[in-house]
């Protein structure tokens, strides 16, 4: 029997995924035919499981370079009537949302859909932001699932509907949907293959004064006809329990947590659950419903009180006599889960939890000193390590220059190089968004008298990275602006780039190098360095930080998981240092102070190297002031 896989035409049968890899399946059983994403956790892996199967199914799959582009790709798809869609983590929603605003006017001729993967808790972003505010915003519906199997089944039918009502959708998932796994049921698989075709309309797609305030009507007019109908959609469910005082309002995920909630309690025949699909618009009818046999309601839903204060906005117009919690029990701040939502429907009926949390929260306070604090660091032979520390030794040099006590500054950005904010690296010295470090970098330039040292990685710089430096170079900002290119997407899964010569279908394509577009922005100072070797890597720097005006250092070298792959596949031992203990001052510990490398650890009062970590990369080896350290 041949194995099934996401793309099997195989209805009716099982299949084990991850989250992410069901939402790309419920892309495939709608037909899509153009997928654009940039790649970002929790969403990575859909676009990457569409990639894999995208000549097989007929499909145009793309890595684009950032996420307004991919959005642009999938609308104009759409506007030739084929079925699209862009996937993106939440911050990457902001970047786009310049034509996602105007997206709404336009509607969709193929079904439209933007998946938002949002993170609360923030478990690899730099906020919690709740992206429904920006589908309200925008009229967006918004699709929201409780399930892996939901998640499959929205994004499905989220395409029809698109169609359905000529409007751009949202799918709405969070991390613990996209990056649990459950087994789902296939369905069909749609097998129809349009032929783009674009028809010149240019009151609807030509956006000046006038073409909006002629759209927006229209919008509107679509919009009430969504609102109407999701009434009626199988993903709004509301269960009356006989003479219930209680009602539950959970959305997405939260519904899931919900149920094992009061079937924990033991009161599911006691409590009016209504559940939350389409959290914007909402189910009106199906909440008034509720509102009018209940005499409190608790809404569940993950980040804001979105949900709950359209819900108080529906009591106050009507004056219902119906109390609303949700915040006040719940949290605007990190996930929900079982046991959180458990309390809070316990507190309201008065019911005891039949778990004793608080003896569990004793115990947890009891036993976390026993466990070592691990914060993430970056991987042995990661030569950002490297990078690093040649930029904080050029600047410190720098900075001694200026005749008083200063400190460099050291914009950061988002990517594998923004875990050597920790010591001993403290490489960042604020983190902000794509591309922010070069733009700040500038603004720094204008206010402080310092060395200013930003970087960014390869990916980075072609995503957010190179209207900042032409800002730079405009403006005359006297900052140095590194390059830390490892040839890949690292953080998020290796994905290809702009500068990899390779495209998410794997075809080969150009190979941008940030060195040439940066002297075709004018800058004047544009050198390469391979941060592996320390001594010309700083000194390299410290000549760009010298250098009047805007600078830039290209520090390429490759990632160190890709290097050891290939190594492998040639069969090429791995050399690792070791350390000489006749040559090693106990007492220096500088290799462990200046670089963090996981792979050097202390076994009593020695310094040794684990040599199944030790990639060989022979930094450790150069910054050790007694030649301790030594090839095995």
């Amino acid at each position: 029997m041949k194995e099934l896989t996401v793309s099997s035409d195989a209805p009716g049968q099982r299949l084990f995924v991850l989250g992410n890899e069901a939402i790309a399946r419920g892309a495939i059983e709608a037909g899509v035919q153009i997928a654009a994403a940039y790649p970002g956790t929790p969403s990575s892996e859909i676009l990457e499981t569409l990639a894999g199967v995208a000549k097989e199914l007929d499909m145009y799959v793309e890595w684009s370079t950032n996420e307004k582009v991919a959005f642009e790709v999938a609308l104009a798809a759409s506007i030739c009537g084929v079925r699209a869609m862009a996937s993106m983590k939440h911050v990457g929603v902001n970047v786009a949302h310049d034509p996602l605003m105007t997206a709404s006017y336009i509607g969709a001729k193929g079904g439209l859909v933007l998946l938002s993967a949002d993170d609360p808790s923030a478990w690899s972003s730099q906020n919690e932001q709740d992206n429904r505010y920006i589908a309200e915003q925008g009229y967006i519906p918004v699709l929201e699932p409780s399930s892996v199997q939901e998640a499959k089944e929205m994004m499905a039918d989220a395409f029809k509907l698109s169609e359905q009502f000529g409007q751009l959708f949202m799918l709405r998932s969070v991390t613990r949907i996209g990056h649990a796994r459950s087994d789902i049921t296939l369905g069909e698989i749609s097998r129809e293959r349009r032929k783009g075709q674009f028809i010149k309309d240019r009151t609807r797609l030509v956006y000046t004064p006038r073409e909006a305030r002629i759209n927006k009507p229209l919008m509107l007019e679509r919009f009430e006809k969504i609102k109407k109908a999701v009434n009626t959609l199988p993903y709004n469910q509301l269960k009356l329990a006989s003479g219930a005082k209680l009602g539950i309002i959970a959305c997405g995920l939260s519904y899931s947590y919900a149920l094992e909630a009061v079937n924990w309690l033991g009161i599911k025949d006691k409590v009016s659950i209504l559940k939350i699909g389409t959290p914007h618009p909402l189910p009106e009818e199906l909440v008034i419903k509720l509102l009018t046999s209940v005499k409190e309601v608790l809404v569940a839903e993950e980040l804001d009180p979105f949900v709950e204060l359209h819900v108080k906005a529906i009591v106050g117009e009507r004056n219902m006599p119906v109390k609303i919690h949700g915040e006040d029990l719940l949290t605007r701040i990190g996930e929900l889960s079982t046991r959180k939502v458990t309390e809070a429907i316990a507190k309201l009926t008065k019911t005891k939890t039949p778990v004793d949390f608080a003896n569990i929260d004793k115990l947890e306070q009891e036993t976390a000193p026993l466990l070592p604090w691990r914060p993430p660091a970056l991987c042995p032979g990661c030569p950002h390590r490297a990078s690093h520390y040649a930029v904080r030794v050029a600047s410190r040099r720098v900075a001694r220059d200026y005749g008083k006590e200063i400190e460099p500054i050291y914009p950061g950005d988002i990517g594998c190089y923004a875990l050597g904010y920790n010591p001993p690296q403290e490489a960042s010295d604020t983190i902000i968004c794509m591309g922010g470090s070069f733009g700040i970098a500038s603004g720094l330039a204008r206010v402080v008298d310092a060395p200013i040292v930003a970087h960014l990685g390869d990916s980075t710089f072609f995503h957010a990275g190179i209207p900042p430096l032409v800002n730079a170079v405009y403006n005359k900002a006297n900052i140095t602006m590194v390059i830390m290119d490892n040839s890949a997407t690292a953080m998020t899964g290796f994905q290809p780039h702009p500068g990899t010569g390779y495209t998410a279908m794997g075809e080969e394509t150009v190979l941008l190098k940030p060195e040439e577009i940066a002297r075709a922005c004018g800058v004047k100072f544009v050198e390469v360095v391979d941060p592996f070797n320390l001594k010309e890597a700083t000194e390299t720097i410290e000549k760009a930080i010298r250098f009047e005006g805007p600078a830039v250092v290209v520090s390429r070298r490759l990632c160190a998981i890709i290097e050891q792959r290939e190594k492998k596949k040639r069969k090429e031992e791995v050399i690792p240092y070791r350390v000489d203990q006749s040559k090693c001052n106990e007492k220096c510990n500088a290799c462990i102070e200046l670089l963090g490398c996981p792979a050097i650890i202390k076994e009593g009062t020695k310094t040794v190297i684990d040599s199944s970590l030790c990639t060989g990369c022979g930094v450790c080896a150069q910054v050790c002031p007694y030649k301790a350290i030594v090839l095995e």
